[in-house]
């Protein structure tokens, strides 16, 4: 049977813009190189915000605050569906230094974000955790409070069973190897599972998007970033807040696991984790947690993020093939822009009218490549 649309990945994008299309009342199939939502989306941190967003273009932050506030109705009504809690909640976001304070104050101030510059006796810290930090660094340490986090491997699993819960058809272990086209037009996915076809298709394959386009790619940039990441668990969790410092941090759940993240590694698509990255992620968090000396590591683990110039994703229609759309490239944003991203292409795919000017999401591809 020829489905309306074949997404090619079933990440937090992949699984988002299936759910929305179903629906709209289209069938749709998911195609999944390994298992669904196992990749970069279920890897990250789960943290709602660009990480010190001052220092990304207007391109970025637009989207992702748009997308931020989505989530609240986003998870809720997926949560009355599933029955499966993402536990989205706003825990706020503690910035240490080193940072630029004025252009953050700045940033807050244009953009009506909240701020709250803490000093030693207000940390919102209990029982002297990260007093080893000179008074000077707490001096300066910004809380952004409205921040929210969300679990993402319990996000994913409750858009697995949503799409599910709506007809779709989710294909795993399905490598996508070869768009064939007729026509300026994608006719046949050849794939390690057969032949696939559709009347449209949408790309959402990540740091593979641009392998999967090959000669289609154009000068299409998506490449992989390796992050690797760190699990403790806590009776009960020593921080409230996320931290960050520079681009590490500590996000600490509501039942007490903490995670330790992330690497920036350009490697290509080698997801090892390594003995180096462990020992750097340890060694930042322990001078902030020295409870972690004497606790077991209970997971290391890798993703590979699609990393695009300036960090903007690509959404939209392909320039030449007039069948198929891309959303990707949203590097380490991709769960915080999931909603918004997928509003942005339905739109498109739909002739809606957009929240704001989504011309930039297009500017990836260059038709003279």
């Amino acid at each position: 049977m020829k489905h309306d649309f074949i997404v090619i990945g079933a990440g937090i994008i992949g699984l988002s813009v299936a759910v929305r299309l179903l629906e709209e009342g289209a069938s749709v199939t998911l195609l999944e190189r390994h298992r669904a939502g196992h990749e970069a989306s279920w890897a990250g941190g789960g943290i709602l915000s660009p990480l010190c967003p001052w220092d990304y273009p207007d391109t970025v932050t637009r989207l992702a605050m748009y997308s931020m506030s989505l989530y609240p109705e986003w998870t809720t009504t997926l949560r009355t569906h599933t029955e499966i809690n993402p536990e989205y909640h706003v825990s706020g976001l503690l910035i240490l230094p080193p940072y630029d304070l004025e252009a953050a104050i700045d940033w807050c101030t244009t953009h009506t974000v909240r701020w709250k510059q803490l000093f030693p006796s207000l940390t919102c810290f209990p029982s002297g955790h990260l007093r080893n930090h000179a008074d000077r660094q707490l001096n300066q340490a910004l809380l952004l409070p409205e921040i929210a986090q969300v679990r993402n491997p319990r996000l994913l699993h409750a858009l697995y069973k949503r799409v599910q819960q709506l007809g779709g058809n989710i294909v795993e272990h399905c490598e996508v190897q070869k768009l064939d086209t007729t026509n300026q037009q994608v006719s046949v996915l050849q794939s390690s599972r057969g032949k696939f076809s559709a009347a449209r298709y949408i790309l959402a394959a990540g740091a593979w998007s641009k392998q999967i386009l090959g000669e289609h790619a154009l000068s299409l940039e998506i490449n992989p970033i390796r992050g690797q990441m760190l699990l403790y668990k806590f009776p009960v969790s020593p921080i409230q807040s996320i931290v960050l410092q520079k681009d590490l941090y500590l996000v600490p759940r509501l039942d007490g696991h903490v995670l330790i993240g992330s690497t920036t590694e350009d490697v290509g698509f080698d997801k090892r984790i390594t003995h180096s990255a462990r020992e750097k992620l340890l060694k930042w968090a322990k001078n902030l947690l020295p409870e972690l000396n004497t606790m077991p590591l209970l997971k290391h683990w890798s993703g590979l993020r699609p990393a695009t110039h300036n960090n903007v994703p690509i959404i939209g229609l392909h320039p030449f093939l007039k069948n198929l759309y891309i959303n990707s490239g949203h590097f380490r944003y991709g769960v915080t822009m999931a909603p918004a991203s997928t509003e942005i292409l339905l739109n498109e795919i739909l002739h809606r009218t957009q929240p704001f000017d989504t011309s930039p999401y297009r500017q990836g591809w260059n038709a003279s490549g």
